[in-house]
């Protein structure tokens, strides 16, 4: 029996990996760039002192289950790039703040991470847990090469295999706006219970609608969840599962179709009803 402990050891820590870095760990994982130098000062912020550094973007990051920050930087010269590197407790919370600060005017780099977006002076990457802010300040025109070779490098060492979480993987394609995908850990359209929440932008009918995906972790959970919703909106509780309609006098009608322990929904900002014309798209959702 004692020749199995380490068996079960290394698969234990194999199966509950959850990309921790620790300031050490990044900076030993940044790659070697020509010509850069790796400072020696190496910050590091936690949840009681982040705001110290970012101000009033801290309560956002705390929302998300951010857990520590650490800032290190390369210089060449005058030049020098800085990278803030956002541990959060899971990779879900890592891709949901970087979902959360992504904007359609980047670049947008699929090889690097989970995904990179960035421009001349920035790049921005989830990979793992870790969620990385990477800015180049000096005399360069343009920052983004070694921006890329310092964010690819870094990545690969963090998570090989990032990638977005594999439930937004499963959302149909057709009519998905692209980079429209996020994580929402919390208050989704304005309602505590509704979380933790996946959601992506549609083109639909010539109009723009928002899915959202719940996973209850159980047919059980998925039900808490809706009488939850359907408490709030005091309807009748003797709903089953299927194709469900919400009557939500702040966000309008929800069509929700409800399957084992996922809860698969629309949300349009216009307050339409456009139930019946959504649901065979909803019941598209599979995994």
């Amino acid at each position: 029996m004692k020749h199995l402990f380490p068996i079960f050891l290394a698969l234990f820590c194999v199966a509950g990996q959850t990309f921790a870095q620790t300031p050490q760990e990044l900076r030993d994982d940044l790659p070697v760039v020509e010509g850069w130098t790796v400072s020696p000062e190496t910050e590091v912020f936690n949840r009681d002192n982040l705001y110290e550094r970012i101000n009033g973007a801290a309560p956002l990051f705390l929302e998300n289950n951010f857990q520590e920050m650490t800032s290190l930087t390369y210089t060449h010269g005058d030049d020098y790039i800085t990278i803030q590197a956002y541990r959060h407790a899971t990779p879900e919370d890592a891709f949901g703040m970087y979902a959360s600060e992504r904007s359609p005017d980047m670049t947008f780099y699929p090889e690097i991470g989970g995904e990179a977006q960035g421009d001349e002076y920035g790049l921005f990457f989830f990979s793992g847990g870790i969620y990385a802010k990477m800015s180049g300040n000096g005399e360069l025109e343009d920052f983004a090469p070694v921006l890329k070779a310092i964010a690819k490098g870094l990545a690969e060492k963090i998570d090989a295999n990032a990638g977005y979480p594999a439930i937004l993987n499963a959302f149909p394609k057709e009519g998905l706006i692209p980079h429209s995908q996020a994580y929402i850990t919390q208050n989704y359209i304005g309602h505590e219970f509704l979380k933790p929440v996946y959601t992506a932008n549609y083109t639909k009918n010539e109009s723009e609608l928002q899915v959202f995906v719940i996973d209850g972790k159980t047919p059980e959970g998925a039900q808490k969840i809706l009488s939850n919703y359907f408490n709030f909106t005091k309807q009748p509780q003797d709903f089953a599962e299927g194709n469900l309609l919400v009557k939500d006098k702040y966000n309008g009608n929800i069509p929700i179709v409800w399957k084992g322990h996922y809860l698969i929904g629309a949300f349009h900002d216009s307050g339409d009803d456009f139930s019946e014309a959504i649901y065979p798209f909803l019941n598209q959702f599979t995994w």
